[in-house]
């Protein structure tokens, strides 16, 4: 029975979805196994934060052995390629995800206290004042004494003990 070209034209999307040429196949497989090399090459503790199944573990397991052996170990990526390609990846995304965030977040933190730092050793007590009215806990005195302190410090061009110690001070009350 032959068929209308409406009727074959509502196929193509399906049969469209359904085929994937080899090369799409081989790029996929190869992106799975840049993948599994970087869970691999991951430190242990990283690895205890991602939520990997039963297979993977064990995976991880046996790569931490042969990570000596080269042609083992790239054999055994592949090995893990295919189980990720059988894994719901989104969770392990997911994790790894905050993993990053965090490590960018403690970035910031830090280049924000730097920032403090310089800038209440150029005010004086002015930014000292300032940064009471946000920050209520911490000490007024010793605050002060320790901007007067790595102010001279910096005015000497030689910073040093106070300069680390008003940062310190600074990421202990913040």
């Amino acid at each position: 029975m032959p068929q209308s070209a409406n009727d074959i034209d509502d196929l193509t999307p399906e049969m469209d979805e359904e085929l994937k040429s080899k090369t799409e196949i081989k790029k996929e497989m190869h992106q799975l196994q840049d993948f599994a090399q970087s869970l691999i090459e991951m430190s242990k503790h990283q690895r205890s934060l991602i939520p990997l199944n039963e297979d993977l573990k064990h995976a991880m397991i046996v790569a931490d052995k042969i990570k000596n052996k080269h042609e083992a170990l790239r054999r055994h990526i592949r090995h893990t390629a295919k189980i990720l390609l059988e894994t719901d990846l989104a969770p392990i995304h997911q994790a790894i995800d905050v993993m990053a965030n965090k490590h960018q977040q403690a970035t910031a933190k830090f280049v924000r206290l730097e920032n403090i730092r310089d800038e209440l050793i150029a005010q004086g007590n002015d930014g000292v004042e300032a940064l009471l009215l946000e920050f209520e806990a911490m000490d007024r005195q010793k605050l002060k004494q320790l901007v007067r302190n790595a102010a001279k410090e910096k005015k000497a061009e030689k910073l040093g003990k106070h300069y680390r110690n008003l940062f310190t001070y600074l990421k202990e009350n913040s």
